[in-house]
C-alpha cells in the first residue's frame, strides 16, 4: 500500500506580513511536495492562506475580523490560492504537471458521517490517480461557532481519515522547546514526544503571526488528535530544499510525536473526533477505571452527574470527576433515564427505570480520548 503523507501549511508560511501572496514560498514548498510525489507517497496538502491571500485584492486595508468580510476575502483569496498551487505544480511530474485538486471542508461535514465518507472517497480516489488533494476550510460558509479554530486541527482529522502513514505541520519554530527560544536562548528544544502530557502543553506559547491563527498550543493539541487515530505527527521547519524530505525520513528540524496506536476505523473516528455531543455525564473513580483500562461499557452505577439534554442514539461525552474528558460514546439513555438511574446497581435500575438495555453506553460504541 503506497503510503499517504499529509503535509499542513499555514498562512505566515505562504503570504506576506501585509497579505498576499508568496509566489516565491509557494513554488518553494511546490518543489518539496513534488519531490514526495515523484519518490511515489500520496501526498496530500492542507492549506491555510485564502483569507489572507484574498483580503488586500478586494481592498480591505487590514485583515478582516467580521465574519462576513471574512468570508469575502476568503472567496477571492481561494482562487487566487488554487491558481499558484496549479502554477507552481505545473512543471512537475511526467503528464504536463502534477495535478491539483480543491477540497472545501466545514466541521459539519466532518459531523456527518455520510458526507465525510463521500469526501473520504474522493480524496482516495484523486490520491489513486496521482492527484494532490489540495485541503482548506471552506471559510465562505464556516459560521464562527462551528469553524475549526485552525488548520491545525483540519490537518489532524484529514490525516486520521485517510489513515495517513504522517502528519507534517509546518511551522515557522524548528520544533517545541521548554521555553520560548527567541526570549530564552537557554530553551531546549524536544526532539520526541512520546505522550502529551500537561508538562508538554505547558511549553506551548501562543500565536506568533498576526497573518495566521494558530500557534505551537494549537499544533500540539492538533497532535493529540492525529496520534489517538495512530497518525505520527512532525511539527517543525521546512526551509531549505529537501527539508520536507528529510522530516519524513525522521531527520527533520523539529519535534516528533510518536504513536503506538493503530488507526481507527471510520466509526469510532467519527465518534471521537467529529461528532457533536448533545451532552456530558460524569462518572466517578470505578467507572473512570472500567472505560479507560478494563475495557468495559458504562453502567448506570458509575454515573454521578448529568449535563444536557441528550436522547438514545446521541453522542455524550464522559468526564471524571476532576472535569477531565475521558472519552465519547452513543448512549442508550435519555438524559432523564440517566438521571434516574445515576449511581443505582443494575438489579435498581430493572425496577425503577425502563431502560432497553443496561449499558448507558455499550463499549462497541465508545473511544478512549484521554491518553
Amino acid at each position: 500500500m503506497t503510503d499517504t503523507i499529509v503535509v499542513k501549511i499555514g498562512s505566515s508560511s505562504l503570504t506576506s506580513e501585509e497579505g498576499g501572496l508568496n509566489r516565491e514560498r509557494i513554488a518553494f514548498f511546490a518543489h518539496e511536495l513534488a519531490a514526495l510525489h515523484e519518490a511515489g507517497h500520496q501526498v496530500l496538502l492542507v492549506t491555510s492562506g485564502a483569507v489572507a491571500a484574498g483580503f488586500r485584492k478586494i481592498g480591505y486595508a487590514s485583515r478582516p475580523k467580521i465574519i462576513h468580510e471574512k468570508q469575502a476575502a476568503a472567496a477571492v483569496g481561494q482562487a487566487l490560492l488554487m491558481q499558484a498551487y496549479q502554477e507552481a505544480f505545473g512543471s512537475y511530474g511526467d503528464r504536463g504537471g502534477i495535478g491539483v485538486a480543491q477540497i472545501l471542508l466545514t466541521r459539519a461535514d466532518f459531523s456527518n458521517r455520510k458526507r465525510i465518507q463521500n469526501a473520504q472517497m474522493t480524496i482516495d480516489e484523486l490520491l489513486k490517480q496521482r492527484i494532490v488533494p489540495i485541503v482548506n476550510e471552506n471559510d465562505t460558509v464556516a459560521t464562527e461557532e462551528l469553524k475549526f479554530s485552525e488548520n491545525d486541527t483540519l490537518s489532524a482529522l484529514v490525516g486520521n481519515l485517510v489513515k495517513a502513514k504522517q502528519l507534517v505541520i509546518i511551522t515557522d519554530m524548528d520544533g517545541l522547546y521548554t521555553e520560548d527560544p527567541r526570549k530564552n536562548p537557554a530553551a531546549k528544544r524536544i526532539d520526541r514526544v512520546g505522550q502529551i502530557s500537561d508538562d508538554i502543553l505547558s511549553f506551548a506559547g501562543g500565536a506568533g503571526s498576526a497573518v495566521g491563527t494558530g500557534g505551537m498550543r494549537s499544533k500540539i493539541e492538533a497532535s493529540r488528535i492525529a496520534m489517538r487515530g495512530g497518525v505520527p505527527t512532525f511539527i517543525g521547519r521546512v526551509v531549505e530544499p529537501g527539508d520536507l524530505q528529510l522530516a519524513v525520513s525522521g531527520n527533520g528540524r523539529g519535534t516528533y510525536f510518536d504513536t503506538s496506536l493503530h488507526n481507527l476505523p471510520m466509526k469510532k473516528q467519527w465518534l471521537g473526533f467529529h461528532s457533536m455531543p448533545q451532552g456530558r455525564i460524569i462518572v466517578d473513580e470505578g467507572a473512570e477505571r472500567a472505560l479507560i483500562e478494563g475495557g468495559k461499557s458504562l453502567l448506570p452505577a458509575g454515573i454521578r452527574t448529568i449535563e444536557g439534554d441528550f436522547h438514545p442514539g446521541d453522542v455524550v461525552e464522559v468526564c471524571n470527576l476532576q472535569g477531565q474528558t475521558l472519552g465519547r460514546g452513543v448512549v442508550n439513555y435519555d438524559a432523564a433515564q440517566a438521571q434516574a438511574a445515576a449511581g443505582l446497581s443494575s438489579e435498581e435500575v430493572r425496577r425503577r427505570v425502563e431502560v432497553a438495555r443496561m449499558e448507558v453506553i455499550h463499549r462497541d460504541e465508545w473511544v478512549t480520548l484521554k491518553n
